[in-house]
């Protein structure tokens, strides 16, 4: 009898079901002579006797956990992973017989049923999946694809992923063991939820289970956000008050008090952007104060569609994100580190990659007064047990981590010595193909299927890739903007623009991060967005020739000598879209109440040229808009720079 289970796995799903170290060991005995004598009962059971005798076993219709080993190991060890990679030497020598992973098949875990999840995962793990399934949750579904051959599912808080089609004994998921059963379920019941919706795609979202009642009626929860939204827009940014500042933040805290948090995110940082213009902060930007009151209602009518018609409620407003589920022993690599915060406290975010997904290590700091904290005087302090510049560019093998469906990883206190730190090597290189960018075209073409940026979780972390660097070309430095620009390219050719900004707590990030793409860079990590009809990165670290380089946590003080930028291209549907945003954001700035004599016009005109770069639908908006001005109803007017704003936005990320 052959097992067609033991032959579809790969290196890879090994790895993943025990550990690439493992995976290695028992390559190394196989290859020399050290393996077992292989013997395959008439029900597929699998036997191998190794030359010290130890002896192991491999049951049929049950995944490696149920493996037998008379060894001293308590769980899955090097004997049993051999007798794995045995059996499928073993069986390539018979005629007819391949091993490895078979083309990408049309199979869906959602087939299922609950008598066999209940079999193999147990009646207590179905029980408790039922739990969440009656409150509803959302999962993102991967389908098996000619790339990726393996289905996976993200729920709010861990990821699930079956190597093995057909077969439940090979599933791999981040969460601890007390949960792995009930995670297991809730991803089959998720694939069977997009079966019967008839989400055939190779990347789509579903909502689970809940009330008849959950995603209709009632209104979105978000009535009060927007009404104080209408009053920063009719009062403006430049004659906004403290009060409303406060009201804004206490109003965020109610939203996130209701599970609202993508909205509760958005209202705390208007609030923020509102003191960073009365404190005259350099980082403040009309044109971001505009995105965030067009995102609130954005989100609103996102919410507000009949089910099935668009993204999902509970995704559009973050109603999962609260959930925690630890993780069993994990390992993460580092993808660099952004330090931002505030002038009274600093962040540091370390990205760290771990399976398909990227989560974020947070660590905050408060800046003593009069004293400056830049990124270079944190990247000395202790974080799990080393310097935060070595965490940054390392490897992290945890068994003490608890993940959030905001994807922040956390480590329980006094349990850092079960937590290991070692240097990046050449983690990067094998990435897998979710979080590796070798194709940038292609990437591109994923990213046309995301929802809108406008509605999609506010997550930073769902955006982080590592981009395989082919060739960088044209580095220059804008000082009107202070950003440092540089196009890099992939090995086919296609290009992406690496864009990276000055930031006061940061000083030295722009000369470090030119200096490593001088140095012959192979990758660089970052947030990758479209923007301009093209893909932008925002570096987090380079691994250039010299190594991992991390610029947000180098020493300097940001006096090096920048090159100038090439003259950009030619570009006239971008700036009339750039000049029809930059009329909304003056508005947004100013207040309805607060015009200057001619803004109509000029926002009719942005409307012209809309007209005749062929955006008809977008000029109609400005057109109601400049109408909507010289009116005197006010709620109009917000609602129709709301219009207008938001199709903008969305048109000048997806043009």
């Amino acid at each position: 009898m052959t097992r067609a289970d033991l032959l579809a796995l790969t290196p890879d799903a090994l790895a993943a079901l025990a550990n690439r170290g493992l995976v290695k060991r028992a390559t190394k005995d196989l290859d020399a002579g050290q393996g077992p004598e292989v013997d395959v009962d008439g029900d597929g059971a699998v036997h191998g006797v190794f030359p010290d005798g130890t002896r192991a076993a491999l049951p049929p219709g049950a995944g490696l956990e149920a493996a037998t080993c008379s060894c001293a190991a308590t769980s899955l060890c090097r004997h049993r992973v051999c007798l794995v990679l045995a059996y499928q030497r073993t069986a390539a020598t018979e005629p007819g017989t391949e091993t490895g992973a078979e083309p990408a098949a049309a199979w869906s875990p959602g087939a299922f049923d609950d008598e066999a999840l209940a079999r193999v995962l147990g009646q207590r793990a179905v029980t408790a999946a039922r739990r969440a399934f009656r409150a509803g949750y959302t999962a993102r579904i991967h389908r098996p694809s000619g790339d990726d051959p393996v289905a996976r599912v993200e729920l709010p808080s861990c990821t699930v992923r079956f190597l093995v089609p057909d077969e439940l004994g090979y599933v791999d998921t981040d969460a601890a063991a007390a949960v792995r059963g009930e995670v297991v379920v809730l991803a089959a019941w998720a694939f069977r939820a997009a079966d019967e919706q008839g989400a055939d795609g190779t990347d789509v979202r579903v909502e689970v289970g809940g009330g008849p009642g959950r995603a209709a009626g009632g209104g979105t929860g978000l009535e009060a956000a927007l009404d104080l939204a209408g009053q920063v827009l009719m009062e403006g940014a430049a004659h906004a008050g403290p009060v409303l500042a406060a009201a804004l933040r206490r109003t965020g805290a109610d939203l996130a008090a209701r599970d609202l948090h993508w909205p509760a995110a958005a209202v705390d940082e208007l609030a923020d952007r509102l003191d960073a213009h009365r404190e005259r902060r350099a980082d403040y930007a009309p044109e971001r104060l505009a995105a965030l009151l067009a995102e609130l209602h954005a989100r609103d009518r996102a919410a507000s569609a009949p089910p099935g018609s668009g993204v999902p409620r509970s995704l559009v407003l973050g109603t999962d994100e609260s959930a925690d589920t630890p993780l069993r022993r994990v390992r993460l690599t580092a993808l660099g580190c952004r330090v931002g915060g505030t002038a009274e406290s600093r962040t540091a975010d370390v990205y760290l990659a771990h399976a398909d997904t990227v989560l974020v290590l947070r660590r905050h700091w408060a800046v003593p007064d009069g004293a400056p904290l830049t990124g270079a005087d944190v990247a000395g302090r202790r974080v799990l047990g080393v310097s935060l510049r070595a965490l940054a560019a390392a490897n992290v093998v945890s068994e003490s981590a608890t993940r959030s469906a905001s994807r922040v990883v956390r480590v329980s206190a006094g349990r850092v010595a079960r937590t290991t730190v070692t240097p990046l090597g050449e983690a990067w290189a094998s990435l897998p193909p979710a979080l590796l960018v070798r194709d940038l075209e292609a990437h591109e073409r994923e990213m046309d299927a995301w929802p809108p940026r406008l509605v999609r979780p506010r997550v930073e972390a769902e955006t982080v890739r590592v981009v395989e660097i082919a060739e960088v070309r044209d580095i220059g430095y804008h000082p009107g903007a202070q950003r440092l620009e540089a196009v890099i390219a992939d090995a086919a050719g296609a290009t992406a623009v690496l864009s990276a900004e000055y930031a006061p707590h940061r000083p030295a990030a722009l000369d470090v991060l030119a200096a490593a793409l001088a140095d012959g860079p192979r990758f660089v990590s970052g947030a990758v967005r479209r923007e301009r009809g093209g893909l932008v990165v925002d570096p987090f670290a380079v691994l250039a020739s010299g190594g991992p380089v991390v610029p947000d946590l180098m020493p300097g003080d940001g006096t090096a000598v920048l090159a100038a930028p090439p003259a950009p291209a030619p570009d006239p549907l971008g700036a009339v879209l750039d000049t029809a945003l930059a009329a909304c954001a003056e508005i947004a700035h100013r207040g309805l109440r607060h015009l200057p004599p001619g803004l109509s016009d000029r926002v009719a005109r942005a409307g012209d040229d809309l007209a005749r770069t062929g955006l008809h639908a977008a000029a109609g908006t400005l057109a109601r808009l400049a109408a909507a001005l010289t009116g005197d109803d006010p709620r109009a007017a917000v609602r129709a720079w709301a219009d207008a704003c938001v199709r903008l936005t969305v048109t000048a990320e997806l043009r």
